[in-house]
């Protein structure tokens, strides 16, 4: 595991936020997204509240989702008994709306929380339920139902106007706010490897 810095998020970078004017004229990026087959420009892991780890390159693992990372000790309140949501291992979100709001710095772009930041149109009509991603030359990761919703943090760290366009129409349809998915083959993953649509396999209902 190669990790490029560890740094504490809180006080330590700090963001310009946005007017809902500049979102608004920098969205058309995101809609520009490519479809299918795009690149991941950026894996982070949370081994703490607060502490972000930016790695060049990271281990997914069926079992412990992004290895390293909180995940694992995150209870959760949509399980019954408070365990961590199984399908909801990896945060994945359009790296083009992250440096819409947070600008080009990439430790900016981690205060986000997510561990996957992808250069590719996550929207519900691209990437339904159910949809099955390659990265790089071995793992898969599936695309869950659980949604991604924003919170306090968010808000605090990119803005009000940030927070509130995630929650608009569009920006659910295009979920900036970003997914969650699971581990299905773990591998080693690097920053700019491809990420890549899988098929459908036959006989597959994708969930809408």
């Amino acid at each position: 595991m190669c990790v490029e810095h560890s740094r504490s998020m809180e006080n330590s970078v700090t963001v310009r936020q946005r007017s809902m004017d500049e979102i608004m004229e920098g969205l058309h990026r995101v809609r520009q997204s490519p479809r299918g087959i795009g690149t991941l420009a950026l894996a982070v892991r949370r081994p703490a509240v607060d502490v972000r780890e930016v790695l060049s390159l990271a281990e997914l693992d069926p079992e412990a989702g992004l290895l390293g990372d909180s995940w694992s000790q995150r209870p959760s309140s949509r399980t019954s008994d408070r365990s961590p949501h199984p399908d909801m291992q990896l945060n994945v979100i359009n790296s083009r709306f992250v440096e819409l709001i947070a600008g080009p710095d990439r430790d900016a772009w981690a205060l986000a929380g997510d561990q996957l930041y992808v250069d590719l149109d996550l929207s519900i009509d691209a990437m339904p339920a159910g949809t099955r991603l390659a990265i790089g030359d071995r793992a898969v990761i599936e695309v869950t139902d659980q949604p991604h919703t924003g919170c306090a943090k968010f808000a605090a760290r990119f803005g009000r106007y940030a927070h509130k366009i995630v929650w608009t129409e569009e920006g659910q349809r295009l979920r900036l706010r970003g997914l969650n998915a699971r581990v299905l083959v773990g591998a080693t993953i690097g920053v700019g490897d491809t990420v890549r649509q899988l098929p459908a396999l036959p006989g597959e209902a994708v969930k809408t």
